[in-house]
């Protein structure tokens, strides 16, 4: 079964218990994954990958804490609030985020496969390793990561 499927019935099921938080994230990344979807189209139809899927999620999840922070800096507490709900609904959905070890351990492979050596050559490194935790870890983390080892 597809992420747009799944959010679907969950949307059917919101609906039905008449959760209004569940049901706008549930409309907004069912609309949001179309949206992509009509992006990618070339000639008939298009069908996300799971990581596409997965991207688009990461993106709105992104959103809604870029979003927190502005609503706490202009003293919005209310909005933060509702993109908190937002944000932890649209979190049961991503799949489970690698820890800090786990990212070290991927980033000293790499390191040993590309040979890279320098601060100088951490743009070949942070691609090699995007490449491998693409969906699995935020890219501030893995920045941090390659940072630490190259230093």
């Amino acid at each position: 079964m597809s992420l747009k499927s799944k959010l679907s019935e969950e949307l059917k099921q919101a609906l039905r218990a008449k959760d209004q938080a569940k049901l706008r994230t549930l409309r907004a990344l069912i609309s949001a994954l179309q949206l992509k979807e009509i992006e990618d189209r070339q000639g008939g139809e298009a069908v996300l990958t799971e990581q596409q899927e997965w991207a688009v999620l990461q993106k709105q999840a992104k959103q809604r804490n870029d979003s927190i922070a502005q609503f706490r800096a202009a003293g919005r507490e209310d909005l933060a609030h509702t993109e908190e709900e937002e944000l932890q609904i649209i979190q049961s959905y991503l799949p489970e985020e690698l820890s800090d070890e786990e990212i070290l351990v991927v980033v000293r492979q790499t390191i040993e496969e590309t040979g890279v050596t320098s601060a100088k050559e951490m743009g070949k490194l942070m691609g090699a390793v995007m490449g491998k935790l693409k969906g699995k870890a935020d890219g501030k983390r893995i920045q941090s990561a390659v940072k630490s080892l190259l230093s």
